[in-house]
């Protein structure tokens, strides 16, 4: 058994590879690009919401109000007329990248602590790079990749964008397990 405490250092060292890699992904390579599709006719249709004062927070319209309004005759009517809207509202101002990158480093500092925990219960110091690169990948992965396929499931989320980002984190998980073996301790 190895103590998380002593695999500080593959933790931050994994964290800041993989943020650094995240910004390459997302900031060099073109295949995230057409993730997002620009609305037609966006300047109407930003004028509309804007003239509406929608709060910031996540929406879904048309809304039942219960689970037994979805029967309703009008709900269904509504839904069958679309569109259909799953919509995050931001406050408006420049965009501002600082807390999501503070948030996206805290977020790897924690998928390095429950890679280290679960990695730290199952082997032995001394433990042969190929088996801890194998627990510690499988771990990352899980935490940086499955929980978006959700997305795509329930709210609609384009499949081609959401198996991008899984694929980015299968390389998250092979960074954090790489700096892990390389690190583990003898």
């Amino acid at each position: 058994m190895v103590p998380v405490m002593s695999l500080w250092l593959p933790i931050i060292l994994s964290a800041a590879l993989v943020f650094v890699a995240s910004s390459i992904i997302h900031m060099v390579l073109p295949y995230h690009r057409s993730d997002w599709r620009k609305l037609p006719n966006e300047e109407a249709t930003m004028e509309a919401l804007r003239r509406l004062n929608i709060p910031p927070g996540d929406y879904l319209a048309p809304r039942p109000a219960s689970a037994q309004a979805m029967k309703d005759p009008d709900f269904l009517a509504r839904m069958k007329a679309g569109p259909v809207v799953v919509m995050t509202v931001r406050p408006g101002g420049p965009p501002s990248m600082g807390r999501s990158l503070a948030l996206w480093f805290a977020y790897a500092l924690i998928v390095g602590v429950f890679a280290a925990y679960i990695s730290g219960r199952a082997l032995a110091p001394g433990t042969r790079y190929a088996e801890v690169f194998r627990f510690v990948g499988c771990t990352a992965f899980l935490a940086y990749s499955l929980a978006l396929l959700q997305n795509s499931i329930w709210y609609w989320r384009n499949w081609a964008a959401t198996l991008k980002s899984v694929f980015d984190g299968f390389v998250y998980g092979l960074l954090t397990a790489g700096v892990f073996g390389w690190l583990w301790p003898r």
